[in-house]
């Protein structure tokens, strides 16, 4: 098995393999096009999106600057996802996003990971476990999902988070280690903020 292969199989490989590092630059390249795009070239952003991901569905909107160790090569992005600024993916294997998903600012994605044992990771060793982030959630800002996580639909994951294990869906979750508060149900849509009720004869 190639060290490239060997990526995507959650066991130990050196990422710094010629072939690994010839075809990622080729990857950054693109991702740093799509960085330098201007704010009036969405059609642009799209196109070079499209390019860049292994999949991204219509109507997705990321703010530059995307920071990704791949430029989106595994990264599989479903419909209507929004990302603010700074979402860092580090797609060294794959990330799965469903339909409708929002990313706050300043996000982490990442899916290596390194040794315990000091003299593998002198030797440059590394790992990746896949990261799957379900549809319709809402990642607050700041927050940190490690290698391996799964989360499910309609989560929102508080600002400041750090996700080390699974998500069930429709829960609220928040705190390093990351914890369920509650699950999210009747009382989320009579009040969107606090005190504050849902007017749907205004919306």
């Amino acid at each position: 098995m190639s060290q490239k292969e060997r990526m995507h199989t959650c066991e130990l490989y050196y990422p710094g393999d010629e072939e690994i590092m010839r075809e990622q630059t080729l990857c950054m390249e693109k991702l740093y096009d799509f960085n330098a795009t201007r704010p009036l070239e969405y059609k642009r952003r799209m196109a070079l999106l499209k390019e860049m991901f292994a999949e991204i569905g219509d109507d997705c909107y990321i703010e530059p600057p995307l920071h990704s160790n791949w430029g989106g090569h595994h990264v599989h992005f479903g419909t209507g996802i929004y990302a603010n600024y700074n979402l860092t993916l580090v797609d060294d294997t794959h990330i799965y996003v469903g339909d409708y998903t929002m990313f706050g600012p300043n996000v982490v994605v990442a899916t290596a990971g390194h040794p315990l044992d000091p003299e593998l990771r002198q030797k440059g060793l590394q790992y990746n476990a896949s990261v799957r982030i379900g549809k319709n959630c809402w990642i607050g800002a700041g927050v940190i999902i490690v290698p391996g996580v799964t989360i499910g639909d309609n989560v929102v994951v508080g600002a400041g988070s750090v996700v080390t294990k699974d998500l069930p869906d429709n829960v609220l979750a928040m705190g390093n280690p990351c914890k369920v508060i509650r699950e999210l149900g009747e009382h989320d849509k009579e009040y969107y903020f606090k005190d504050r009720k849902i007017d749907y004869g205004k919306l």
